[in-house]
């Protein structure tokens, strides 16, 4: 399989919880994203999370809509993210939601890894195109 690798920059803003869920300590952000490099795009999406009572516990959960290049193909894909951090272990699975692809990246489907270094975020992005039947 194809990896896209690269450099994105994202900002996340705080939204209001429905009364039912603030009450427990549930977050929520907006997510806008730049790709760059092999995936060329814009990313925008919807976070959930919460923080657990032990030091550096948490888990997320988020939907990305992402529009763009990926290696000169053009079109979009949904992206799921699922992390956990268990006392300062973090696992993160981030996941092309099946059949979300368009246009030229329809039958697309792969996985996403994110690393963060220096307050600088990469990503590798491990892909295929099944033949569009």
């Amino acid at each position: 399989m194809p990896v896209a690798a690269g450099e994105f920059d994202v900002t996340m803003t705080p939204e209001l919880m429905s009364v039912a869920a603030s009450g427990f300590g549930l977050g929520r952000m907006v997510l806008d994203k730049r790709y760059h490099g092999a995936l060329d795009a814009t990313g925008n999406g919807e976070m959930l999370s919460f923080r657990g009572a032990a030091p550096d516990s948490a888990g997320y959960v988020a939907m990305e809509r992402v529009e763009g290049v990926l290696d000169g193909l053009k079109g979009g894909f949904t992206i799921q993210h699922h992390g956990i951090m268990n006392r300062g272990a973090p696992a993160l699975m981030v996941t092309v939601v099946p059949d979300s692809g368009s246009g030229d990246l329809t039958g697309l489907s792969g996985t996403l890894e994110i690393r963060i270094e220096e307050g600088r975020h990469y990503y590798a992005f491990d892909y295929a195109l099944a033949p569009i039947a």
